[in-house]
């Protein structure tokens, strides 16, 4: 099997050409100074050329609150990008797998949202991704789109690092304790998406690690598991106004997973934990 991978310097594109290679799959991957994926005919190009079996696209447009002002460039990454390689990959008959994101939903309520739930995004970034699966739907068959929340991994920014770095400078923190979700670590969710690419299980899926939580809990936990002492102030999302709206509520049901036969990844706490000892912060 060979597999095409986008988004190769970020955190999750990373961990999955990472996790191919231990595997002894072919693949390559591609960052934006390699291939512009909204270039329609560089798109064709190489995937024409290297005529892989699958596509694992990881690359986006991800400045949530950037996105805002600059919603051209967040569309032409995350669907006209995303409408380039899926039309490659029925050109050549592979399968994509298309990673999306909980901003899909509108984050009301407290219920876990399920892959056929209504989705309605509050902010660019959201209806982006979400313009995105629907591409991926109407042009292909053999494809799976995978809703992922609150990510982090070892090669890129995240809120732990941040978290991590805001320590050495306070002793107190402000953190937003009414956003619930799950945190969900790439090196977790990267043998997953390898896992799928072998299958032809189709479909749209959610994954994530086990277990939620609050932002504030999440801040909390970081600490104690990097033995810092820092103080986590509860605070409401009114209380601290972005340029984009968040969800409340990114609880995302992994009963697809299941459903086709996928392994449930592990709790979040225990991600946290072998995440802070790949990077070198664990106590």
């Amino acid at each position: 099997m060979r597999v095409f991978v986008t988004g190769a310097s970020g955190q999750l594109g990373y961990d999955v050409c990472k996790e191919l290679t231990r595997r002894g799959i072919e693949n390559w991957g591609v960052s934006v100074e390699d291939l512009d994926i909204t270039d329609r005919k560089a798109v064709e190009a190489a995937l024409g050329n290297d005529r892989p079996d699958a596509v694992i696209h990881c690359a986006a447009y991800t400045a949530v609150d950037k996105a805002e002002d600059e919603a051209e460039q967040c569309w032409a990454a995350n669907v006209d990008g995303t409408r380039n390689l899926a039309v490659s990959c029925k050109a050549i008959g592979a399968k994509m797998l298309y990673v999306s994101t909980d901003y899909v939903f509108p984050g009301l309520g407290e219920q876990f949202y399920e892959v056929t739930d209504a989705v309605n995004p509050t902010n660019v970034y959201g209806a982006s991704k979400l313009a995105g699966e629907l591409v991926v739907q109407s042009l292909l068959t053999d494809y799976f789109i995978v809703r992922i929340s609150w990510v982090f991994g070892a090669n890129g920014n995240n809120f732990i690092k941040t978290m991590l770095r805001l320590s050495k400078s306070n002793t107190e923190l402000n953190v937003v304790c009414d956003q619930i979700g799950s945190p969900t670590y790439t090196a977790d969710l990267a043998p997953l998406l390898c896992d799928m690419i072998r299958t032809d299980q189709f479909g749209l899926y959610h994954a994530t690690n086990e277990g939620v939580c609050s932002w504030a809990e999440f801040a909390e936990e970081i600490f104690r598991c990097a033995g810092k002492e820092v103080k986590v102030n509860h605070i409401l999302t009114k209380e601290y106004p972005t340029r984009a709206k968040r969800p409340l509520n990114s609880r995302l049901s992994k009963r697809m997973l299941s459903a086709q036969g996928f392994r449930p990844l592990p709790e979040w706490t225990n991600a946290l934990r072998r995440y802070l000892i790949e990077i070198g912060e664990s106590t």
